[in-house]
């Protein structure tokens, strides 16, 4: 018997944190650009931001840096180890 450990997603537990608390960010784009908001939702490939009233769909993938307005606190909680049958 051979014990799995599930992989953390820390972006997903970033993400989820800033959205769950309405945390303000700014989101550095890699043109440079700067979007300043708050985390309405994501997924594996965009985040949703609500800036000034507006919703703006972000790819992942043109994000450079999220920079929340407060720290982030990880309550992320590790899984039970679960039994690999093999």
């Amino acid at each position: 018997m051979v014990f799995v450990r599930s992989a953390i997603n820390l972006q997903d537990v970033f993400l989820n944190q800033v959205r769950k608390e309405h945390t303000g960010v700014v989101i550095y784009l890699t043109n440079g650009f700067q979007l300043k908001g708050v985390v309405k939702g994501f997924d594996s490939f965009t985040v949703v931001l609500d800036s000034e009233g507006k919703q703006q769909l972000v790819y992942k993938h043109a994000i450079s840096t999220i920079i929340p307005a407060k720290a982030v606190i990880f309550n992320y909680q590790h899984p039970t180890e679960q039994p690999l049958e093999v």
